[in-house]
């Protein structure tokens, strides 16, 4: 197995370099296929990759640059796209053999706005089925007999890897901080509502958020701040001083490892002066069956074709998710979906005495086994709530896997999260 990460650059550091004329897309984008093709057989990241069409891409970026036009933020910086987000000229097949070929007809909005801003499209990485709980091919970079999560599971490992400096997912309930976490990267998921989804698969609309995956929180900052729908401040530069932090547990720190244990309880001790625990509002402790009650519902309406047509092609997993979303009575959706603003609204006092939140990512490290892409519980709240959320890679548990601290800052507070995480990552 590869080193994971290794000495590849990030995506500031390549974009300054090919800026000044030190390197070009090319040289970077071949430099990623070495990569891939080093690492590729023993991770299973990516479910599309034309590595001709790669380095036409780099070529064409190189050109425009070498005609005096001015580069993008991204300009030749290789991105790697969650295979639920459509591309018009690679396949999109959402981790089911029911979409098996399907080609879009168009760029999803944000796949777009990559384009524009000069990135290069990789490939398309593995994603589980439709983006739910069953696995794909994809094993943790740090080591193979252990899940990398899900549902971005190509995604966190391609950066995890070195294969790109960047990658693009999705979060329904835990897919973009559960795999970062067990890869040891950064994995940021912005507040709903941030980037379009238009393009992207639909699984539960509600819940439905786009994440990034990154090597640091400034690479982090700038794939998200080129894909949202309004201007987002987030200062490459710009650090918390003396934040104030909230630990919560959560009624799911029941089931925290031991090593969790530990190695927060150490976390903490260092933290001291800036960090006080508190209890979540009591009144939010449903939330978790509410986020269960309206992704399984919207489920079973948004996936009612390939129920129809592929019930005895999908996994157990997910047939059992759809026949409980048919089963949910509508006033009980109704109820479940109202809760949301009133959850963010439990947490309005507690925003206004601390910056963020702090509390794991995950109830442990990678768990060994591929036939599971391991719990979401830690994120389930946040995501319910659409808070803004990252994955801080900290922390390490006793048998040397990454171990993922989480900040979670109030909904629309990215600019506060991401200083409060650049400020975190030094510690490291």
């Amino acid at each position: 197995m590869p080193d994971p990460q290794g000495e590849t650059p990030g995506a500031i550091e390549l974009a300054a370099r090919i800026r000044d004329g030190v390197s070009s897309a090319e040289a970077v984008v071949q430099a990623c296929l070495d990569r891939i093709r080093a690492a590729e057989d023993a991770v299973g990241a990516w479910t599309y990759m034309d590595p001709a069409y790669a380095l036409e891409q780099a070529r064409a970026a190189d050109r425009r640059c070498a005609a005096g036009l001015p580069p993008g933020a991204l300009h030749g910086i290789p991105v790697g796209i969650k295979d639920i987000i459509d591309t018009a000229d690679m396949p999109t097949e959402n981790g089911t053999v029911l979409h098996a070929g399907r080609r879009p007809a168009a760029d999803a909005v944000i796949v777009a706005r990559l384009r524009a801003v000069g990135a290069i499209i990789m490939g398309k990485t593995v994603t589980t089925e439709l983006a739910t709980y069953a696995p794909g091919k994809t094993r943790n970079p740090h080591h193979p007999e252990h899940t990398p999560g899900g549902s971005s599971s190509g995604s966190a490992a391609a950066v995890a890897a070195g294969m790109v400096p960047l990658a693009v997912g999705s979060q329904t309930n835990g897919s973009t901080i559960r795999p970062a976490a067990f890869c040891g990267v950064y994995g940021y998921k912005p507040s709903a509502g941030l980037i379009s989804r238009t393009g992207v698969l639909r699984q539960s609309q509600s819940l439905d958020q786009i994440g990034v995956f990154a090597r640091t929180v400034n690479d982090a900052a700038l794939l998200a701040a080129q894909l949202t729908d309004r201007p987002l401040e987030l200062d490459v530069k710009d650090i918390a001083t003396s934040p104030r932090l909230a630990f919560i547990k959560t009624p799911r720190w029941k089931d925290v490892a031991d090593d969790t244990r530990v190695a927060f309880s150490r976390l903490l001790e260092r933290l001291d002066g800036c960090v006080s625990e508190v209890v979540m509002p009591e009144a939010a402790a449903p939330a978790w069956d509410w986020h269960r009650i309206v992704m399984e519902a919207e489920i079973a309406a948004n996936f009612a074709v390939e129920w129809r047509d592929g019930k005895d092609r999908l996994s157990a997993s997910l047939r059992g998710q759809i026949e409980r979303g048919r089963a949910t009575a509508e006033a009980d959706y109704d109820y479940a979906l109202a809760q949301i603003p009133r959850v963010n609204a439990l947490f309005d006092d507690l925003y206004a005495k601390y910056d963020v939140i702090l509390t794991p990512s995950v109830a442990g490290t990678a768990p060994r086994g591929l036939e599971s892409t391991g719990d979401p519980a830690f994120c389930t709240l946040w995501t319910f709530c659409g808070m803004p959320a990252i994955n801080v890679p900290l922390l390490q548990g006793a048998n040397g896997l990454p171990l993922g601290v989480q900040l979670v800052g109030p909904r629309m507070g990215d600019a506060r999260l991401l200083r409060v995480a650049r400020w975190l990552a030094q510690l490291k």
